[in-house]
């Protein structure tokens, strides 16, 4: 089994990874043998690579509320690991970020995983994550996956994006904050 550092390595080292290395920009993600909880979502944010700190916009503020933990807790606990589906900021599209480039999870995440074998509950966090993860067993749509997420548990628990383009979908599914909020917030917390 490869180590953390020889990975980590390998990802700086890769060809697809060239023009981010050259600019001397890390892979962003984390990686912790306690880990009990991963966080899998689409790819970092600009601010999140510049920073070089996952999670460090508003997007990640609203996901430690609905975890119901702290910024310390989030970051500092060693119980939560971090996996986007691509560990670069992709750059910006038409209505949000670009998608995560094709076959990177397929390339690092399985690798990334056996160094957290305690992890038991991963989040899918947008439909990028869910589609990788879930595959044929999503519902025809995000908003359905999300509502049927307890159909997903123990493993996964899929998850609309916290990003503020998404305020108007909280509006009109008011029982995400309800119900599938709580269910989260009692999770995370039996788990870290």
């Amino acid at each position: 089994m490869q180590t953390a550092n020889e990975i980590f390595n390998a990802i700086m080292a890769d060809p697809q990874n060239a023009a981010y290395t050259a600019a001397g920009i890390k892979p962003l993600y984390k990686i912790d043998p306690a880990a009990r909880l991963l966080i899998i979502s689409q790819a970092p944010s600009r601010n999140a690579q510049e920073t070089e700190s996952f999670w460090n916009d508003p997007s990640g503020d609203r996901l430690r509320d609905w975890m119901g933990v702290t910024r310390e807790e989030f970051y500092e606990t060693g119980r939560i690991g971090i996996l986007p589906l691509d560990f670069y900021y992709p750059g910006k599209g038409k209505s949000g970020d670009l998608p995560p480039r094709k076959v990177f999870a397929e390339k690092w995440h399985a690798p990334l995983l056996k160094l957290m074998p305690h992890a038991e509950l991963a989040l899918l966090i947008g439909q990028y994550a869910q589609k990788y993860y879930l595959g044929k067993r999503r519902q025809r749509t995000l908003t359905a996956t999300v509502q049927h997420y307890q159909d997903y548990l123990p493993q996964y628990f899929p998850l609309v994006h916290p990003s503020p383009l998404n305020y108007g979908w909280m509006k009109k599914n008011p029982w995400f904050e309800d119900q599938v909020v709580p269910d989260l917030r009692q999770r995370v917390r039996a788990l870290i």
